[in-house]
């Protein structure tokens, strides 16, 4: 297979068929809302959906996240001079909530999931493991490979579990339900005939 497959104006890394995932949230302890030097990235136009639909989920948030909100604002341009959520004393994301075991969750995701809002999260955070870069004209999307995912891709590996497959719901939901039918016909023709 090739290191690039096209679809439309879609650019996509062989990794995102050939690698595994599967997030395991008992090992990782939801470590990807926490760790980083930067907030999730933001498209544009989730900037207005995080400041709509905030008294939606704002009441799930910590109150250390919604202090960080009134001072920082909803969203913060990094020091790449990208569009993200702010963090908490530089560590966690505004937008999280932990449980009584210590586990991180995404506020907005919990506010959704009780049909509170109609954001789910950040696409960024929902299409994770999968980066999206625009290329002129093209998306890039492109698979990131982070120590804290550790667990995910042994769990993925394990379950036999691609990196799209894991993802099915947020690519429909980025990009559409024949995209994805699309990605499922080229791992079958290249992917899987490879190995028979």
């Amino acid at each position: 297979m090739s290191s690039i497959v096209q679809i439309d104006d879609k650019l996509i890394s062989a990794d995102v068929f050939e690698k595994h995932f599967a997030c395991d949230i008992a090992q990782c302890a939801g470590a990807c809302c926490v760790l980083g030097d930067s907030g999730a990235p933001l498209e544009k136009s989730e900037k207005k959906l995080l400041e709509d639909e905030y008294e939606h989920y704002v009441t799930y948030m910590k109150s250390e996240g919604r202090k960080a909100v009134e001072e920082q604002g909803h969203t913060i341009i990094d020091s790449d001079g990208d569009l993200v959520t702010p963090l908490i004393n530089d560590k966690e994301c505004a937008y999280s909530c932990f449980n009584t075991e210590g586990v991180c969750y995404c506020a907005i995701e919990r506010a959704f999931l009780d049909g509170k809002t109609k954001f789910r999260k950040p696409i960024s955070c929902y299409l994770y493991p999968i980066r999206l870069k625009q290329l002129h004209e093209y998306i890039a999307l492109n698979y990131d490979v982070w120590h804290a995912c550790e667990a995910a891709r042994e769990n993925g590996l394990q379950e036999g579990v691609p990196v799209f497959r894991f993802l099915k719901e947020p690519l429909i939901a980025r990009f559409g339900k024949a995209f994805y039918e699309e990605m499922e016909t080229l791992y079958q023709d290249i992917i899987v005939k490879r190995k028979t």
